[in-house]
């Protein structure tokens, strides 16, 4: 019978061991982390505004919130990690930030995609727009995208929670992601590889055809509206979207449904992982209010009334 030594921490080895770059890397992290709870924290604040009672603009309420919370997974544990120099995570600790992080994004795409639908409702069947996004089906999309990243994840997680792991115990990553950790079990994971490839491809895939669907019905319709001015204002609604969809999915994609093997793979993967976390939760932001005078102007409005 073989002597296996339980894990009980893992160590994470973050982006690099230059110790003359880790106080550099801690400050960009650490701006660019207060950049993204601000800017989404803005965007909560200013969507409570009556004017701004809508499907959409409650959608993106709820796509900040999520965007904080996603974040907030990673940020504070490798800001933490890099400035202390400790660079361990406890067991539960990093299982619990596997599946938030993984939970939150899958809810991610199921939003994106829901935000897809009300569009496509809002310019392909105007008249019914109303009696079809009302506040109860609202609600109930946002707690179906939840529901919906909760139990794919959980049960992958579940699965790789009852393994055995027995050492070595260090992850080439800055956080607690699913490949490092199936290579540090010492048993046979094929199984979970498949179901894992099975979940991405239907969260990412599944999520990101519904959008298509979507925006295809979209341009087609918004490409026979007679007036011009109609037709701009439908497309730039329409392009900030397009342009988090296009942020959202890409890295993914790549990541987790075409995942690189060796070190220069898991290099790769790593870089693409922190563009992930990075930038598309603190671009969303600006990308939805700079191009929406709506909501550039209760903005305004809040600011002024605040300074004043």
């Amino acid at each position: 019978m073989e002597n296996h030594t339980t894990v009980t921490e893992f160590v994470l080895l973050g982006l690099s061991d230059a110790c003359e770059l880790q106080m550099l890397i801690f400050l960009g992290f650490l701006l660019t982390y207060l950049l993204t709870l601000l800017g989404n924290l803005i965007v909560v604040i200013t969507l409570i505004d009556r004017r701004l009672h809508t499907p959409m603009y409650y959608f993106l309420r709820n796509f900040a919130v999520l965007e904080i919370c996603f974040t907030s997974v990673i940020f504070p544990k490798m800001l933490t990690n890099i400035l202390t120099r400790h660079k361990t995570i406890s067991f539960p600790g990093c299982f619990l930030q596997s599946f938030l992080y993984f939970s939150l994004g899958t809810t991610e795409f199921f939003l994106l995609a829901v935000m897809s639908f009300d569009r496509y409702v809002a310019i392909c069947n105007p008249l019914h727009y109303v009696t079809i996004m009302n506040k109860r089906v609202c609600v109930q999309l946002v707690l179906c995208s939840w529901v919906a990243g909760f139990l794919l994840i959980i049960i992958p997680m579940v699965i790789i929670l009852q393994q055995p792991f027995c050492g070595p115990n260090i992850i080439n990553h800055f956080f607690c992601d699913n490949f490092p950790l199936l290579e540090l079990i010492c048993a046979d994971t094929s199984l979970i590889e498949l179901l894992g490839f099975i979940v991405a491809n239907f969260s990412v895939l599944g999520t990101l055809s519904v959008t298509v669907t979507c925006y295809s019905h979209i341009i087609y319709t918004v490409l026979h509206i007679p007036a011009v001015k109609e037709r701009q204002k439908a497309l730039s609604v329409c392009s900030s979207h397009i342009i988090v969809v296009s942020l959202s999915y890409g890295s993914c994609i790549f990541m987790y449904i075409r995942s690189g093997k060796g070190s220069q793979g898991k290099d790769r993967n790593k870089v693409v992982a922190l563009l992930n976390t990075v930038v598309p939760p603190m671009l969303n932001p600006f990308i939805y209010t700079l191009r929406n005078k709506q909501v550039k102007q209760v903005f305004r409005e809040k600011m002024s009334k605040l300074l004043s």
